[in-house]
């Protein structure tokens, strides 16, 4: 088996570690775009440019499936990353889990990259998931960046500034963002308020790696033993994890990994 992630930086670290975790037998390829990162300021037709360039790269390789490892690069691509590799590469996207975020009652968090956060896309899934559930938008300026460059004060900064935009009351937050997924515990400290329910976090790493087993009709065997190699494409050119990758626990789990030959 073999699974193909892509993202433009290491935001595919979390959906990575999942189905490591779930598969540990498969074959990965990670598929980066450090000559295009970041993503996110780019045109929407610019973006699909770029994504379908990655998608293809890592297609060359001959995966199984594709997780596209980025909400940005799901909202603008899915459509034409499909349309060019399906059927015969399932293609599966990353949406922010609000559907189940707001199945516990709220009030929900959502944070996002600021571009996302208001957007008509978001909107629409609040709109369709939420409805009857107070929902409060939160825009975390820098902080995907910040996660990017493993810079601690900046993530630090980031978070401490997203919190103070999160209303006390908030019970659930969601992480419209793969980058966030890495910093996860960082998030939790920031926003738990005392004498408060342990806040719930949703990410969608989890949910994305179990949706690509299902597509090529396989499931989780965590218990498998862990022959599975690793394969990193740059911009389409063979390499190895950017280094801030390794001041994550999802980017270490992968250096224990034979590359693939």
């Amino acid at each position: 088996m073999k699974i193909a992630l892509m993202d433009s930086g290491i935001g595919l670290l979390a959906a990575t570690a999942a189905v490591r975790r779930l598969r540990p037998d498969a074959d990965l390829v990670l598929s980066l775009d450090p000559d295009g990162m970041p993503w996110g300021p780019r045109t929407p037709q610019d973006l699909t440019e770029r994504a379908l360039a990655v998608a293809e790269a890592a297609a060359a390789h001959g995966p199984d499936a594709l997780i596209i490892g980025c909400n940005t690069a799901t909202v603008h691509a899915l459509p034409t990353l499909r349309a060019h590799l399906e059927p015969a590469i399932p293609v599966i996207g990353t949406v922010p889990a609000i559907k189940p975020a707001a199945a516990g009652g709220g009030p929900v968090a959502i944070w996002a990259t600021p571009a996302t956060t208001g957007s008509p896309y978001q909107k629409a899934l609040i709109r369709d998931f939420a409805d009857g559930v107070d929902v409060a938008e939160v825009p975390c300026w820098g902080l995907a960046e910040a996660v990017e460059h493993a810079d601690e004060a900046a993530i630090d900064a980031a978070i401490t500034a997203a919190a103070a935009l999160t209303p006390d009351d908030v019970t659930t937050v969601v992480l419209g963002c793969t980058h966030y997924e890495l910093v996860v515990e960082r998030i939790r400290a920031a926003v738990q308020r005392p004498g408060m329910p342990r806040l719930v976090l949703h990410g969608s790493a989890g949910a994305v790696a179990a949706q690509a087993l299902r597509r090529i009709g396989s499931g989780p065997a965590p218990e498998a033993t862990p022959l599975g190699t690793v394969t990193v494409l740059l911009s389409g050119r063979e390499g190895a994890l950017p280094t801030p990758a390794l001041a994550y626990e999802e980017g270490r789990i992968l250096q224990a990994v034979t590359p693939a030959p």
